[in-house]
């Protein structure tokens, strides 16, 4: 994983709408916007639009997060957490070795 595709995914994990998201996904996998949208509705959760969602799933998407695959003419995304796993991973190796050695 280069330094782009790290910022990527912090990026993504920066906003707690995304993360809800990955919530979502880790506890249902595999679901179409629609199906996102009706989750946070019937839960009560501030609106946000389908476009906002969209945005959001894009960014993560970009970030590797988020996988896409087609169900006839519905998109269907689901989590992928192994970018989530190295990124954690680097970041956090990169910081026990510079705090080891003030």
């Amino acid at each position: 994983m280069n330094a782009e595709q790290l910022d990527h995914v912090f990026k993504a994990l920066a906003d707690p709408i995304r993360r809800r998201i990955i919530d979502r996904l880790r506890e249902q996998p595999d679901q179409s916007l629609f199906q996102i949208c009706a989750v946070a509705v019937a839960t009560g959760e501030k609106a946000i639009s389908r476009q906002a969602v969209t945005q959001h799933l894009d960014m993560l998407e970009k970030a590797g997060l988020v996988r896409i695959s087609w169900s006839g003419r519905t998109k269907i995304h689901s989590l992928d957490l192994q970018p989530l796993r190295e990124a954690a991973d680097i970041w956090l190796q990169r910081h026990l070795e510079e705090g080891n050695n003030p």
